[in-house]
């Protein structure tokens, strides 16, 4: 007979990503077993299947999640007409969303490679969303790029190298708040890789 789903379902499977984006984020993903994550939920591992069939299933949710957030920031700041302003609330927007998901950023930029082909597919897709925001402020705002493509998608990669990977580095509690990173890493994009 199938168990029932309790009235806290969805806060538990909530609680289960939580976990397992901490988890995963500490020792990657093939570093993290079922029975790990069940023992850091406090659960059985039959009753962690009950809310997900797969270890694969709950990484695909990890990411999703987080890539539609940033997606939910892109959408936000669409309406900004200055493109400058766009490109800095956008990055501040993204690096206020890093700081308290780490460990999703983690999970998300180390173990993509991890999912089935299908769902990798899918989060890259959503990822495109967030490539193409910037690529409409780079045409927006340089010419020249406008009309280079190539060089335009390598400034693109720059831009999120440049604040994909602070989370090796950023201290919430150090000199510099998550916001200041954002405008410093955009004024060393506009200066020093499109010129601006």
């Amino acid at each position: 007979m199938a168990r029932t789903q309790a009235a806290d379902y969805d806060e538990r499977r909530d609680a289960i990503v939580s976990k397992a984006a901490e988890l995963y984020g500490q020792r990657g993903f093939l570093g993290s077993s079922i029975a790990d994550l069940a023992e850091a939920c406090g659960m059985s591992k039959s009753l962690l299947y009950h809310y997900f069939s797969s270890k694969e299933d709950i990484l695909f949710e990890i990411m999703d999640g987080h890539v539609a957030a940033l997606g939910q920031i892109a959408a936000a700041v669409r309406g900004e007409k200055d493109p400058r302003q766009r490109l800095f609330r956008l990055t501040e927007e993204f690096m206020a969303l890093y700081v308290p998901a780490s460990n999703r950023h983690k999970v998300l930029l180390n173990d993509l490679d991890k999912l089935p082909p299908q769902r990798r597919k899918t989060i890259i897709s959503e990822q495109r969303v967030l490539l193409d925001a910037v690529d409409a402020i780079l045409v927006e705002l340089s010419e020249t790029l406008a009309n280079q493509p190539r060089e335009r998608r390598a400034a693109i990669m720059i831009y999120f190298g440049m604040i994909n990977w602070t989370y090796t580095w950023f201290d919430p509690k150090g000199a510099l708040a998550a916001s200041e990173v954002g405008k410093l890493a955009v004024n060393i994009f506009l200066k020093g890789v499109l010129n601006l």
